[in-house]
């Protein structure tokens, strides 16, 4: 069973956060192209951490999930709620105190959109040294040893493996290049103008793959979970 945090009184919290890891899921609420729910990457990460936890022995209390983050570059798309990075560093670090002041010892970070990457990362560090958190950090898509591009084939596939009923006509088309350097991080200005907010051709996902690369996730994550428990 999973230990939900908004599902104890205090007093059992008190009892069980000094001896857990708090695993706290954080999303995104953004535009994934014509075809995908606005809470894809808020959907995949909980499914994926809730079966996680569902299937580890670790010791742990499911925080609830971080719904909005740094979304920023879907804006002009419409649909997306968004945080600025600097604003999704701030919430992190308030709750981590909070997970601090309420008595937590160990807190670990579960991303679920590329976006959150750099203010979770900052956060886990800060934590540690503003609340004497021990913390830890991970994007939940190397779980699986896939990372999925944004609204393509991997996100596509997942949702339809989920919630089909959410699932828009998938658009096929020839998929929009994205230009690359080794060992670099290259993001052309106009990128998401061009490729119409989203990426690949969703056309070619099936649910069998999601559900495939889901379960990779999932086993991975809760292997982790385990080690994370002995080692923080």
């Amino acid at each position: 069973m999973i230990t939900r945090w908004t599902e104890l009184d205090r007093e059992r919290l008190t009892e069980l956060l000094p001896g857990s890891l708090v695993v706290l899921p954080v999303g995104a609420v953004e535009q994934h192209g014509p075809h995908l729910p606005t809470w894809t990457d808020a959907l995949l990460v909980t499914t994926v951490v809730e079966r996680a936890l569902e299937a580890t022995p670790a010791r742990t209390v499911l925080a609830p999930t971080l719904m909005t983050g740094a979304s920023d570059q879907h804006l002009p798309f419409g649909g997306t709620l968004s945080l600025r990075p600097e604003t999704l560093l701030a919430v992190l670090l308030d709750l981590a105190r909070s997970v601090a002041e309420c008595g937590g010892r160990r807190l670990v970070l579960v991303n679920g959109h590329g976006g959150n990457q750099g203010a979770c990362r900052d956060a886990a560090s800060a934590a540690v040294v503003r609340y004497g958190l021990s913390t830890a950090y991970l994007n939940y898509w190397d779980m699986a040893g896939e990372a999925p591009s944004h609204a393509g084939v991997v996100e596509t596939s997942a949702v339809l493996a989920l919630r089909p009923d959410l699932v828009q006509e998938l658009p096929d088309r020839a998929a929009p290049a994205i230009p690359q350097v080794p060992d670099v991080l290259v993001q052309p200005a106009t990128f998401w103008r061009d490729a119409d907010g989203y990426t690949e051709n969703p056309a070619r996902a099936t649910a069998a793959r999601g559900e495939k690369w889901l379960e990779a996730a999932v086993t991975t994550l809760a292997a982790r979970l385990s080690e994370l428990e002995r080692v923080l």
